[in-house]
């Protein structure tokens, strides 16, 4: 039955997969945008609530809760079916949006953000296997531009979107509006979801697993997060919350080795070129999203814009990143290969980060926002490539639980991004956070404040050093051409 199920997907004809996409196209837009809209109100939501020392936790408990679900979600996916796990991360999402709009205080919203993350979880996760289910990786370039264009209208969007409704209405505003975009997913998302060949395998749910993966997760981020500013870094409960946290990975590595139904098979970590590649994914999502928390703060507090102009000054990256997957999707259709891609990509998003590290802050705004449309493009280029190469090494049985790996690590990258940005500016700016609150910034705190942003970029362009290396080490796989065939040999 599974090898007619296999040879089945070669049945999908360009008008079938079209409407699968379009019809999880609005999951991920919800997924997506839901990460960058809040950014700009991130100092209106401080002032309102009265919470300036741990606002990065707004973003953070978002992709904290979806870190966790991902892989389960996948899992879940697979034994029930997409359509059926797909139906309550939707409401539950809305639901959640529903209580954030409604928070009195900080910890409230922060709360309402993690149980939104649940539902994003699933929005996402649900979404790329569904895409993998119906096109081969060489073919993916084909609709890639659909998916890049979801995600760069997300991204693009949600900051402009967010600093519009936080000056001229409200930032609660900002969740009110996932009512009705939420109910017009679950529509689509069903119609669309129809053209799939459901089938389930059944199998007990790993919650175990996820459990120990959320616990190991969240000790890490409460030590980063309360490193120099809550307690000093050498202190016993950063100290303690980093070893809880190793010990927490331990013991689910050995936890899933011993699952009937693993939510991370450890078989998967066998393959050097996979563990490259997810590795890749982290550090990927750990520069994008310390630069998507740390640009809009830049242009606030050191060219004091406001919430609306930071966004539209953000919006030149998020447009880059569009174009560079875009590219990169079509190149690789054309040359069925990746690794040279990520390189490119991993170069780039480097040196410009270097750049926004040593310029001068008296520069025009016009160069600044350049670089940062390079760093974009270069961003562009890594994140579809790194998904095709995951998929593709992944024998075939795998590619459901390889895809799921890669967005964990890209969502913990994300989660260790924002809160990594947001700690070395609390360290840095000291009692000038509370200027965040304000409207004006005056010109004589602009020196501290640009200083800060120019260490946190340099730490950021040594996290994609990194990875540049370890993308060195990585085979370079021709793409396959058809979705039930073997991965070549792959050397370790």
């Amino acid at each position: 039955m599974m090898k007619r199920f296999e040879r089945g997907f070669m049945e999908y004809t360009h008008k079938q997969r079209l409407q699968v996409i379009f019809g999880i196209i609005l999951c991920m837009l919800l997924a997506a945008i839901d990460q960058t809209v809040v950014i700009p109100a991130v100092p209106a939501i401080g002032a309102d609530l009265h919470g300036f020392a741990h606002l990065s936790w707004v973003v953070t408990a978002y992709l904290l809760t979806s870190t966790a679900t991902t892989p389960l979600y996948g899992r879940l996916s697979d034994q029930f079916g997409r359509k059926t796990t797909l139906i309550p991360s939707i409401l539950l999402f809305v639901l959640a949006s529903c209580l954030c709009a409604l928070s009195q205080t900080l910890p409230e919203l922060v709360a309402s953000r993690a149980l939104q993350g649940i539902g994003g979880g699933g929005l996402f996760a649900i979404s790329q296997a569904a895409i993998a289910d119906v096109v081969s990786p060489r073919e993916r370039g084909k609709y890639q531009g659909w998916l890049a264009g979801t995600w760069g209208v997300a991204s693009t969007a949600g900051p402009v979107v967010g600093g519009w409704v936080t000056d001229h209405l409200t930032w609660r505003w900002i969740f009110w509006f996932n009512l009705p975009l939420g109910i017009a997913a679950l529509i689509l998302s069903q119609i669309g979801l129809r053209q799939l060949r459901q089938v389930t395998r059944g199998g007990r749910i790993d919650f175990a697993g996820a459990v120990l993966l959320t616990l190991a997760v969240t000790a890490f981020l409460l030590g980063l997060s309360w490193g120099g500013h809550t307690y000093p870094w050498l202190s016993l409960p950063v100290i303690g919350a980093f070893i809880a946290g190793f010990i927490l990975i331990a013991a689910l590595w050995a936890w899933e080795q011993r699952a009937s139904t693993p939510l991370l098979p450890v078989r998967l970590f066998a393959n050097s070129s996979f563990n490259r590649l997810v590795v890749i994914g982290f550090l990927t999502a750990l520069v994008m999203f310390s630069a998507i928390f740390s640009l809009p703060l830049f242009f606030q507090l050191v060219f004091h814009a406001n919430a609306a102009q930071s966004g539209w000054e953000i919006m030149p990256f998020l447009v880059a990143s569009t174009i560079g997957a875009y590219t990169s999707g079509q190149l690789a259709r054309r040359s069925g290969r990746t690794r040279g891609l990520m390189l490119g990509g991993l170069g780039a998003t480097m040196l410009g980060f270097l750049l926004l590290g040593i310029l001068p802050d008296t520069l025009p705004l016009a160069v600044i926002v350049a670089v940062c449309f390079a760093v974009g493009v270069g961003l562009g280029f890594i994140l579809p490539s790194s998904l095709v190469a995951i998929q593709n090494v992944a024998p075939r049985a795998d590619v459901g639980a390889a895809t799921a790996t890669l967005l964990l690590l890209r969502a913990m990258g994300g989660a260790f991004g924002a809160t990594l940005a947001g700690t070395i500016l609390t360290m840095r700016l000291g009692n000038a956070i509370d200027a965040l609150g304000n409207s004006h910034i005056p010109a004589t705190t602009s020196p501290a404040l640009a200083g800060a942003f120019h260490i946190t970029f340099i730490a950021v362009a040594a996290f994609a050093g990194l990875g540049l290396y370890i993308g060195l080490k990585v085979e370079d796989v021709a793409l396959r051409e058809t979705l039930d065939s073997e991965p070549e040999p792959i050397a370790h």
